[in-house]
């Protein structure tokens, strides 16, 4: 049986599956008890307002976005990302690079970058069914036979299917396992905004974004703790880049996220790397907000302020002082 969620926005079809996982049987899984429901399809009309900001405790903007960049790198550093996530290795294990991240599997691992060769293959053939970005290796990925992981980070995406219809670029993301609180709400972000960045270079409009999710879940221990709000904003920034200037764009980010996580970084570099212009309005809003949190790690109050009024995107100016305020009422 599947359970169908559909919206116009990721908030719509999140409230709805929160509403679904929340009533569903528990389980006991190896990472404790959870409430789930099994193949749960999503269905997002407009992808471009991917962000969930129904969601009480509130999302890490300024984590979500160095992810982000972090995976359209290609990078596997697991110094530079667990900086915005302190607490990522008590999930993903202690490691120096993620043997599961998303960008470096789709970059890199099978010795080419799938994302190109997707474009490649779309513009040359439009009408293909047999785009396949490949996340999930079986060769290091599934269990041992005695049921023990190989690892403490093994992938839970599997694979994006992409087609081109109506000159529309259509999405479908394959998921094993999702957590409703600590997962979706970031896979929506990373794989609507390669949506966007693939259907910009292909010059076709953005379709619908489809994910299946064979188990969704939650942790009875984080329901308690999970509510709705009311915070509806509507994302203005559009990830459409030309393809020529994608890697320029993506490097002048990351540098700046690695000279930040990897040296002792005062006010006034964090300020220059913050205010480094990429070209693309959208880009130099996501440079802002990741700064923004590293100015609130280090403890730079008057910095936060003035870089947050620099950014131009109202639903990351929102959505980082929900953020803040939570971190500050739960210290």
């Amino acid at each position: 049986m599947f359970y169908n969620y559909s919206g116009k926005t990721a908030n719509d079809i999140w409230k709805q599956a929160y509403k679904s996982v929340t009533c569903a049987n528990s389980v006991e899984t190896r990472g404790g008890r959870t409430k789930e429901i099994l193949h749960a399809t999503m269905s997002i009309s407009n992808p471009m307002q991917k962000w969930i900001t129904c969601k009480y405790p509130p999302i890490s903007i300024g984590y979500a976005l160095a992810e982000l960049i972090w995976i359209l790198s290609g990078s596997n550093d697991a110094k530079t990302i667990n900086f915005w996530n302190p607490a990522l290795p008590k999930y993903a294990g202690e490691y120096k690079n993620y043997p599961g991240a998303y960008g470096d599997r789709i970059m890199n691992r099978y010795g080419f970058n799938q994302l190109e060769t997707a474009y490649h293959t779309l513009v040359s053939c439009p009408e293909s069914r047999q785009v396949v970005l490949m996340i999930w290796d079986p060769k290091t990925d599934l269990p041992q036979n005695n049921g023990t992981p190989n690892n403490e980070d093994i992938p839970c995406n599997i694979c994006s299917l992409v087609k081109v219809r109506n000159q529309e670029l259509e999405w479908t993301q394959i998921m094993r396992s999702n957590d409703l609180v600590l997962g979706l709400p970031y896979n929506l972000v990373q794989f609507t905004s390669l949506q966007e960045i693939l259907a910009s270079w292909l010059h076709v409009e953005v379709g619908t974004y489809n994910h299946v999710s064979d188990s969704l879940h939650i942790y009875e221990k984080s329901e308690p703790l999970l509510k709705l709000q009311t915070c509806d904003f509507i994302n203005n920034d559009s990830l459409g880049i030309e393809r020529y200037d994608f890697k320029r764009v993506i490097d002048k980010i990351y540098s700046g996220m690695y000279e930040i996580s990897h040296s002792e970084c005062n006010e006034n570099k964090l300020m220059s790397i913050a205010m480094q212009p990429t070209g693309y309005e959208a880009y130099d809003n996501i440079l802002k907000i990741i700064c923004v949190y590293a100015a609130y790690k280090m403890c730079f109050e008057k910095l936060q302020e003035q870089i947050i009024c620099k950014c131009t995107n109202p639903i990351y100016k929102a959505m980082w002082t929900n953020w803040l305020e939570y971190k500050i009422k739960t210290k």
